[in-house]
């Protein structure tokens, strides 16, 4: 295979093209797995998951020691051969719901190093993910707080938990997945000084077991002044307890968040060193502030898997109106990929079959449901000759993809098809009308 110079398509390593001009992903040419396995379909790159991990793992060992973990972020892709990888790599994980938590423990991932979030956990899920022996929670509000302390008592356990604080962070990011502001639904801010009131009732209840605090700044975060200043807030906050309540945190879990490159323009972050740049910053400031580090975690999720996918997709019409648009529609869409429809989030599609030459009209990618926003790109340049039965890839869909899929307009769900060297496989099959109806009564 030949790695060829188009910087606009070639935005991660684990993409390159054959001396014929076929797209390969994980080292294997495009087209026969399509053929295969039909389209549309999402493929994951399993090498480049385990390589994310170990990336992050060996950062934040050699920037925190044994106080140090990486926990993923089940949000960003949930599917049970993920879990496997994950547990297979010695990763925790975070949870978000009991179908998280159910798909975690048919994986056989230790549930004792999961860390269930969400702002609004309700009694049976609190219930399900004791039952579970979930290993921690990360608690959003004080209902939330006396919940877990009431049905912990009526199990006569003592949960361990981590409060979630909102330490008035502006990421620059988009609005929608900006989450450290205090204006949030997400936590407790420290500004408002409710961050301390919950501390105190948690100290209070005797079922809780208070190991720490937990933040999270947002998504697509690419350098380490977010996580630095985000880090002082919060290191600020734990000598703040300290001092007025004697407490010393014993975990500090600053988030996720690290950006991944969609295009071209967007820059390539080095993981290792941003880790390095803010564990050397806890360390000075937390010897600054009088105060024993807590054990730090860091919860990426986009940035394990969001590169190691790609979606491909076979064209079906294209469609001109002169002076306006060129439309070029595939079948999948808003189904297998909201992201655009939500956010307007930015993506490189290009043509499997060969390069796209200079002066190639732009046009707009669409998808196959009954809606004008089911957009999947605009202003895409793509070959004057494209047309039906053509195959297109969008790159970097392994984050946010799966995870978000949904069956409008009755549309069945994609397959993920894990590449491994030479070895391709099933991971989830691709769901049917059968499927689809199976709920109907």
């Amino acid at each position: 295979m030949v790695l060829t110079e188009n910087k606009r398509e070639m935005i991660c390593e684990n993409l390159s093209r054959s001396e014929t001009g076929e797209l390969c992903f994980a080292g294997r040419p495009l087209t026969p797995l399509a053929e295969k396995y039909g389209t549309p379909c999402y493929f994951y790159d399993e090498q480049r998951i385990r390589e994310r991990c170990r990336t992050y793992l060996s950062a934040v060992r050699a920037a925190f020691g044994e106080r140090g973990r990486v926990l993923y972020a089940s949000k960003a892709a949930s599917f049970k051969r993920l879990y496997e990888i994950m547990r297979e790599e010695g990763m925790g994980t975070d949870v978000v719901s009991c179908g998280e938590i159910y798909t975690a423990k048919r994986a056989g991932f230790p549930l004792e190093k999961a860390y269930f979030h969400s702002n609004n956990k309700t009694d049976a899920d609190i219930e399900y993910a004791m039952e579970n022996g979930v290993g921690y929670f990360v608690v959003d509000n004080v209902e939330e707080l006396y919940a877990i302390d009431r049905l912990a008592r009526e199990r006569k356990i003592v949960q361990r938990v981590l409060l979630r604080l909102t330490p008035g962070i502006d990421p620059h990011t988009y609005a929608a997945v900006a989450t450290g502001k205090v204006d949030s639904k997400f936590g407790s801010a420290i500004e408002t000084g409710q961050a301390e009131d919950i501390t105190k009732i948690a100290l209070s209840l005797e079922n809780i077991q208070l190991r720490g605090f937990h933040c999270h700044v947002g998504s697509q975060v690419f350098d380490s002044d977010v996580y630095i200043r985000a880090s002082q807030v919060m290191l600020d906050f734990v000598a703040h307890i300290s001092k007025t309540c004697g407490y010393l945190a014993e975990e500090l879990d600053i988030g996720g968040g690290y950006g991944v490159r969609y295009t071209a323009d967007q820059p390539e972050i080095d993981i290792a060193a941003n880790i390095a740049q803010v564990g050397e910053f806890m360390h000075s400031h937390a010897k600054k502030l009088g105060i024993t580090l807590p054990e730090i975690a860091f919860e990426p999720g986009r940035s394990i898997v969001a590169d190691a996918g790609l979606t491909v997709y076979t064209v079906g019409t294209v469609k001109n109106i002169p002076g306006y648009k060129r439309y070029v529609s595939v079948d999948g869409g808003m189904t297998d990929n909201p992201r655009y429809a939500l956010y307007g989030s930015p993506y490189t599609i290009v043509p499997v079959a060969g390069e796209v030459p200079d002066g190639s009209p732009l046009c707009t990618v669409a998808g196959r449901c009954c809606e004008s926003g089911d957009l999947l790109q605009e202003n895409v340049p793509l070959p004057e000759s494209m047309g039906r039965g053509d195959l297109l890839a969008c790159l970097t869909t392994g984050a946010y993809h799966y995870s978000m899929a949904s069956n409008y307009n009755r549309v069945p769900r994609l397959p993920v098809v894990m590449l491994d060297g030479e070895r391709d496989y099933l991971a989830v099959r691709r769901e049917t009308p059968e499927d689809v109806a199976g709920l109907d009564v």
